[in-house]
């Protein structure tokens, strides 16, 4: 059952998919079934999602040129949504000025030691409206090394408190509050676009 409030949510952001794209970018072995990510496609066809051979090989190299591929098919300004690994995909993606990038919600960034993407991910601001959410007990990124990469890339901070990796296993399901939250950046990414 989805809720008065979530439908409304979803409604706008069905109307900002009329004028911009909104890529999901998954992690290391895509979101699955009950991943946010997924469930947020099943009610909104609007959301496009990068495609991958190998899921399994943790190259953040192959997110990048997963994201390039699809926007070279649609020509239109994009919001990419990227968890874990696609997030730092994302990052780079938004430093490297690509043209159709006009914002990031960055979920959960994995630490880029991680993936051995710390010679590739950006260490300055990402030149577009940015928001990363991050919890305090995050596996894959200490809260205060999120506090240290939004303040970086110039992004808003979103701290949704002991949250874990903010996926499935952590108990996000459809996760409403995240379609506000990027409601809330889709809103100004809108707002910076000419008319």
């Amino acid at each position: 059952m989805i809720s008065p409030h979530t439908r409304h949510t979803l409604d706008a952001l069905a109307a900002a998919a009329a004028r911009l794209d909104l890529v999901l970018v998954p992690g290391f072995k895509d979101s699955g079934d009950e991943h946010w990510q997924t469930l947020w496609q099943s009610v909104l066809p609007s959301f496009e999602r990068i495609a991958q051979r190998r899921w399994d090989n943790p190259d953040v190299e192959l997110w990048i040129a997963a994201i390039r591929r699809l926007l070279t098919h649609r020509r239109r300004p994009a919001v990419l949504i990227g968890h874990s690994l696609g997030a730092l995909a994302a990052t780079c993606l938004a430093a490297d000025r690509h043209p159709q990038v006009v914002g990031v919600m960055l979920v959960a960034p994995a630490e880029p030691t991680r993936f051995e993407a710390e010679e590739r991910v950006p260490q300055q601001p990402l030149g577009v409206p940015s928001l990363v959410v991050a919890s305090h007990n995050d596996p894959v990124m200490r809260f205060n090394r999120a506090e240290h990469w939004s303040r970086l890339w110039g992004a808003e901070l979103a701290d949704l408190g002991d949250a874990g990796h903010i996926n499935a296993e952590a108990g996000f399901g459809p996760w409403p509050h995240g379609l506000d939250l990027l409601l809330g950046l889709v809103q100004r990414v809108e707002s910076m676009l000419p008319a």
